[in-house]
């Protein structure tokens, strides 16, 4: 190894993004020097101001040792340091609209959308009101109240305003606030998986043949209530499956709220 590739900073190392696990070392460094990292995850339910979505990682090279958190959102590097416009210090971590001059900040993909609403990270948020925090969230950022500013500012406040409206629909329906906490915890969720459970299959073509014969509203909305309970059942399933961190349950509970909010929508599509 060459003198040059010993003398590599110390920043370098610090600054280095910590996205993914590393399948290898970089080719640059000799074999002879091994990366060895280990991966501790949070406890199951830490407090909401401290979790972190993905676990701590530990980098160890020779004698020196490193430790970064990944995407955490309270993370205080992931934040802007300054309003772009009057170069203020944000008075909290949530920094959509500086505090100073009242413009509107570039978006920052490391706030979550239970952090915009104020609200902790969880599944049971009904009593939480959204609709009243997301309507004071676009009372500052829409587009219109800015359209005599920069064109700047005009996209910053666009793209706020559109992740606003985006969390709100997202944390305000079981299903895909379900598929959002899942993400959150780096489970994805294929809404389109062919169904290979034979009940569930005898159970959906039933339910299609009730839908398409029924000819009058008081059939539909019989339905509809019938879909509904079982739809609540699942998402307390889905609930209880989260809770225990066993994600494959809660994907099975997912697929059963997604086949059963389909059904609503079509009743309600023919009322």
């Amino acid at each position: 190894m060459s003198k040059k590739k010993l003398c590599t900073p110390l920043s370098t190392f610090l600054r280095r993004t910590l996205t993914s696990i590393p399948e290898h070392f970089p080719s640059s460094f000799s074999p002879q020097l091994k990366l060895s990292l280990h991966s501790f995850p949070s406890p199951p339910f830490p407090p909401h101001d401290r979790l972190c979505i993905n676990p701590t990682y530990y980098y160890s090279l020779g004698s020196l040792r490193f430790c970064g958190i990944n995407s955490c959102p309270k993370s205080a590097e992931n934040f802007q340091s300054r309003c772009w416009n009057c170069h203020a210090v944000p008075e909290s971590a949530l920094f959509l609209v500086c505090e100073s001059c009242r413009c509107i900040q570039p978006v920052d993909d490391s706030v979550d959308y239970f952090e915009i609403f104020g609200t902790e990270r969880k599944y049971d948020i009904e009593g939480s009101n959204l609709e009243r925090k997301y309507k004071e969230w676009q009372k500052k950022l829409h587009p219109d109240l800015v359209h005599s500013k920069s064109q700047k500012e005009r996209d910053f406040a666009a793209e706020q305003s559109a992740r606003v409206i985006d969390a709100y629909r997202t944390l305000s329906k079981p299903l895909s606030r379900a598929i959002y906490m899942l993400k959150l915890h780096g489970v994805e969720v294929d809404e389109e998986q062919t169904v290979s459970d034979p009940e569930l299959l005898a159970e959906i073509m039933e339910i299609r043949e009730a839908v398409e014969e029924a000819t009058n509203s008081e059939a539909l909305n019989q339905i509809r209530s019938q879909m509904q309970e079982k739809l609540h059942n699942w998402s307390n399933a889905f609930a209880h499956a989260f809770q225990s961190q066993n994600f494959e349950e809660a994907k099975i509970a997912i697929r059963r709220m997604t086949y059963y909010s389909r059904v609503i929508d079509a009743v309600v599509k023919k009322l």
